[in-house]
């Protein structure tokens, strides 16, 4: 299933344990899909984008596919798949 259109990108910040659980998850679901997920830190990304932090920065992790929110604490596994299918 390589060479998916999707993008996969995990909202975290450094010291988030969950952040850390979801990105090893991510690794592994993406992998099946040929995808690399991508990280942005909230509170770095805030020194140009504060709108980031002020919407996402108390509910995280949060998966956006193709910049869009999936999920957030946990990795919705069963739909994230079913989603990159499409």
């Amino acid at each position: 299933m390589a060479n998916s259109t999707h993008s996969v990108t995990l909202l975290t910040r450094p010291g988030c344990g969950l952040c850390t659980t979801a990105l090893t998850q991510l690794r592994v679901i993406c992998a099946d899909f040929g995808i690399e997920p991508n990280t942005v830190d909230v509170d770095a990304a805030a020194a140009t984008d504060p709108s980031l932090r002020a919407e996402f920065g108390d509910r995280l992790p949060v998966v956006l596919l193709d910049g869009r929110e999936h999920s957030y604490f946990d990795v919705d596994e069963p739909r994230l798949r079913a989603d990159l299918r499409h």
